[in-house]
């Protein structure tokens, strides 16, 4: 009886096989587009802000005369508009503490006021819900201009025209910051707010503790809006502001021109001064706000 030996089958070697790298694929001709029409975008947005710095070394009735332009004689040029400002602005620095001071005051009370409502209708179900998210949405679409007079009034009638209260707290529940903010929330997870009242956390501490850490990119971002919308607002501190030493920076500027003579020199190197605090608001929130805005774009 033959005996079969059992045939044992080789299996072929593994062969290691080197994954080619990955190539550096070269721009296509529409990235560089892309490119250049973003660069020349940003060129064209300067050009505004340079023709101002520009005229800040002008004398004042020149740059009227003949506007913002970088045509200009280099041996005229001088330093006299920096020591008017630094000696002799008169009341020039007060308006700009005060305009400081109200935009701290107005942003942080909003950012407060407005993520707590927004808070509020993103983690919380109770009835009318819909409804008043409906009534913010409505407050989105109706312009300042129909609200000033009623509540020009309203606010005489309380007693605190020329007050820096009633300038930030009509606007300490802004409708669009809610809705920024109600969006952002959406995209944190309900469980930890689950697990924050399971370890003991109130519902302040869950706010402050948990959920208002996660929220620096909507912060920065809302910081950054709603402080160009303060440091610039005018018509509002017109009306309700009499005293002139509690003027803003805005309305300190316009009473730079007046039916007796204007004071162009001020007013020229003042606005450009002006624009310093939104640039450092810019830089210090940057890395925050692309973010921010883009919260929530992409869902996966």
């Amino acid at each position: 009886m033959a005996v079969t030996e059992p045939t044992t089958e080789r299996t072929p070697a593994r062969t290691t096989e080197r994954t080619p790298a990955r190539r550096r694929t070269a721009p296509s001709a529409g990235a560089w587009i892309q490119s250049v029409l973003l660069v020349v975008m940003a060129l064209i947005s300067l050009v505004p802000l340079l023709a101002i710095f520009v005229g800040t070394f002008q004398d004042g009735n020149e740059v009227i005369r003949r506007g913002m332009t970088f045509d200009v004689d280099l041996g005229a040029l001088s330093l006299d508009n920096y020591v008017l400002l630094f000696t002799d602005s008169g009341p020039y620095f007060r308006w700009f503490a005060n305009t400081l001071l109200l935009t701290v005051g107005q942003v942080a009370g909003t950012l407060l006021v407005s993520a707590f409502v927004a808070y509020g209708f993103a983690m919380y179900e109770f009835r009318t819900k819909t409804l008043w998210f409906i009534m913010v949405l409505l407050v989105m679409t109706v312009p300042f201009e129909m609200l000033m007079l009623p509540l020009y009034v309203q606010v005489n009638d309380m007693g605190l025209a020329d007050t820096y209260v009633v300038i930030a707290l009509p606007f300490l529940a802004s409708a669009v910051t809610i809705f920024f903010f109600r969006q952002y929330f959406l995209g944190i997870p309900k469980e930890i707010l689950e697990a924050g009242r399971v370890d003991g956390v109130s519902e302040f501490g869950i706010f402050f503790r948990l959920v208002l850490p996660i929220t620096k990119p909507a912060m920065a971002a809302m910081a950054i809006l709603n402080g160009m919308l303060c440091w610039n607002n005018f018509l509002w501190p017109l009306l309700v502001l009499r005293s002139p030493e509690k003027f803003t920076l805005p309305i300190g500027l316009n009473t730079l021109l007046t039916p007796y003579g204007n004071n162009y020199e001020l007013l020229i190197i003042g606005a450009f001064f002006s624009l310093i605090p939104i640039l450092i608001l810019f830089l210090a929130f940057q890395r925050f706000f692309i973010e921010g805005i883009t919260a929530g774009a992409v869902k996966g």
